[in-house]
């Protein structure tokens, strides 16, 4: 049976800004560096709160954030703040601790301003449709290798790159499953890289969506010039 994608009441963005990104080599953290006027998280944040699929958007800062509540967005009554963990996972377990089971929890990173709302709705459409917890993701065009884990400057093997994907953010699954999922996964003492791993991870296999390559995560100094040229041109 297939659902009314119009029923997007129950769909809550969360937006880890926990972390202090140590690859920028920057004291701010890089989700408040400037891209123009705003800074990254604001410019992120903008995309998702303009989305009329998305009700309402749970930031999760760090305890120690004194940078957020200055940002004029931060006032705007569709945001609410708490406080994140230590992992990534955490910080999300502590997003969805605000939700209802029955609503659908869509993760984004804060430092991934350059997604397209049309991208999210294909995501929320394909997930609502099949009721199946699903990525974005962009197909891989290199040629990957796989180095020996005694020698990792040594290459062991070339990967099959036909079915290899990149994982990106957004992240959409039912907040009772993502909940219970991460849960286990840190109990377990498990790396979680992003949410889908801790659906993976109890037995789980989230649908692949395809999108734009031009959104980017800023994690080095030059994925800021590059998030610059594609937000500003």
């Amino acid at each position: 049976m297939r659902h009314n994608v119009n029923n997007t009441s129950n769909i809550v963005a969360i937006v880890p800004a926990a972390g202090f990104g140590c690859r920028m080599n920057n004291q701010i953290p890089k989700q408040y560096l400037k891209i123009g006027s705003m800074t990254v998280i604001e410019h992120t944040l903008n995309k998702l709160l303009s989305h009329p699929k998305i009700t309402q958007v749970i930031v999760v800062i760090n305890r120690e954030d004194v940078i957020f509540k200055t940002l004029e967005i931060a006032l705007h009554d569709k945001i609410k703040v708490t406080i994140g963990g230590e992992t990534r996972a955490e910080s999300v377990l502590a997003g969805l601790h605000l939700l209802n089971d029955n609503q659908w929890a869509l993760v984004h990173d804060a430092a991934r301003p350059c997604v397209c709302h049309d991208d999210i709705t294909q995501l929320i459409d394909i997930v609502l449709n099949t009721q199946k917890g699903g990525i974005l993701a962009t197909r891989v065009s290199d040629t990957i290798k796989r180095s020996f884990k005694n020698n990792d400057n040594i290459i062991e093997c070339s990967e099959d790159r036909n079915y290899l994907w990149a994982a990106v953010t957004p992240q959409l699954f039912k907040a009772n499953e993502l909940k219970s999922c991460l849960q286990q996964a840190l109990d377990n003492h498990m790396t979680i890289t992003d949410e889908a791993s801790a659906i993976e991870y109890c037995g789980g296999h989230p649908l692949l969506v395809e999108c734009r390559r031009d959104n980017i995560k800023i994690t080095r100094s030059e994925d800021l010039a590059l998030a610059t040229f594609y937000l500003t041109t």
